[in-house]
């Protein structure tokens, strides 16, 4: 086991690290902007060192930084969380040619799954099935409309390089194409210094289904089922449950076993989320997140695991000691990320935290590195808390994470709570039958009134 773990992250998911950490008895090491001195990771870990201004270009993307407080504070690996460097391939090659263990998939793989149109062509080999759409990167406006003219409208064009809805854009008609086409390769030079952009077929009511799996540097993959991540606004998550209103356990088990042997095969090890768009009975996978995610705290409800405890074994070079028949899923979890953002405009709102009382009870998980008189900053993410609950049933948990919201107290700063409270009163969400393009007619609903 690891002598000494640096967390090169910040917020909530530093935090969460953290505890996993102390658990195992492995110190750690925080490392901060200057914004975040007084940020709880900082404070409970056992050494902190600041590697920058505000600006994460100057400090949590700082590799030089990173690199030089993992050498003078004796760390041997480090843990990217999510976000910043996590899904950096060359960042997690640098980390092991200095001699140190990146707690996370090869650099290999994460190359390999952060070009889309790579991530697919390999995907297709494998036996997973895809969106129909174009082979590879589209050379030409005019390979654009005869993939279009094959597939059939509406289509999207979307950036290879791409996340976050950036570089993604939909063409109803043959009419809409060029536009389409021009826009998404706009944005996504700008966003990834890359323009490259693929087709699909766009599908008008699916569900967003990931899987989550783990594997072992011992030929040992499982998975831990599945999480609805469909409630999205602007292709960003807002609510996630696990396991999905629209899966049975007998279409978990087939995607599963689908994907774990992909995986297996591979080679791939640590953690990783498969992505799918789900329609009429059908998988189509659309991307792999070649990291922890922002919602793994639901699978952790469901299926009683520490993912973050269970990545750092495996980086360690334990063997999982389980095999997919010793994972049961119990019961029915939701999450609410709470964002410091006007529930109606969506726009940030940072400021000073005033007043903190986070619910709890039977059953009630909040994770957030929050505290009263803690100051919010502009410079990052605005997700500050995550709600998360458990209940023997899907009808319970929304009566839970209802009753945990009204217990929720943040003052100083705007959140979404107040939305989050409409969502889950709303019949249509109650009754589970939504799909990714529902949350945004909801909020224009909202907005309208």
């Amino acid at each position: 086991m690891f002598s000494k773990i640096l967390i090169a992250n910040r917020g909530e998911i530093a935090l969460r690290i953290l505890r996993a950490c102390r658990e195992l008895g492995i110190p750690t090491v925080a490392v901060h902007s200057t914004a975040d001195s007084d940020a709880m990771h900082v404070r409970l870990a056992d050494e902190a060192v600041c590697i920058g201004p505000p600006a994460s270009r100057d400090s949590y993307l700082n590799v030089a930084a990173i690199l030089s407080a993992a050498t003078i504070t004796g760390a041997d690996a480090i843990h990217p969380g999510y976000g910043f460097l996590s899904e950096n391939a060359d960042f997690a090659e640098t980390v092991e040619a200095h001699g140190l263990t990146f707690i996370g998939p090869t650099a290999d793989h994460i190359r390999m799954m952060g070009d889309k149109i790579t991530a697919k062509t390999t995907m297709r080999a494998l036996g997973v099935p895809l969106v129909p759409g174009s082979d590879g990167a589209l050379e030409n406006l005019e390979q654009a409309r005869a993939v279009a003219d094959r597939v059939g409208y509406p289509v999207l064009i979307k950036a290879a390089a791409g996340g976050g809805g950036r570089g993604m854009k939909v063409a109803a008609t043959a009419d809409d194409l060029e536009e389409a086409w021009s826009v998404a390769r706009t944005e996504a030079r700008a966003a990834f210094g890359n323009d490259e952009v693929y087709l699909e077929k766009y599908l008008d009511r699916p569900r967003h289904i990931e899987l989550q799996i783990m594997a072992d540097t011992h030929g040992n993959v499982v998975h831990f089922g599945e999480r609805d991540c469909s409630l999205q606004r602007r292709h960003q998550k807002l609510l996630e449950e696990a396991g999905s209103p629209a899966l049975d356990a007998k279409q978990r088990d087939e995607i599963g076993e689908i994907a774990t042997s992909a995986l297996k095969k591979l080679g791939y090890r640590n953690a990783g989320t498969l992505e799918f768009l789900y329609q009429d009975g059908q998988f189509c996978f659309i991307e792999m997140n070649t990291r922890l995610q922002v919602e793994h705290p639901v699978t952790e409800m469901v299926c009683d695991v520490d993912l973050v405890r269970e990545q750092i074994r495996i980086a360690a070079g334990e063997p999982l000691g389980y095999d997919q028949k010793d994972i049961h899923f119990s019961g029915h979890a939701i999450e609410c990320r709470i964002n410091a953002e006007d529930p109606r405009t969506f726009m940030p709102t940072p400021g000073t935290i005033s007043v903190f009382h986070p619910p709890g009870g039977l059953g009630v998980r909040v994770d957030s590195a929050l505290y009263a008189g803690y100051r919010v900053p502009p410079y990052y993410d605005s997700m500050i808390a995550k709600l998360i609950v458990r209940a023997p049933t899907r009808l319970e948990a929304i009566q839970r994470m209802r009753r945990a919201l009204d217990e929720f107290v943040i003052e100083g700063v705007k959140t979404v709570i107040p939305l989050h409270l409409k969502i889950l009163d709303d019949p249509q969400f109650r009754s589970g039958d939504y799909t990714i393009h529902w949350l945004e007619k909801f909020v224009a609903a909202l907005n309208a009134e």
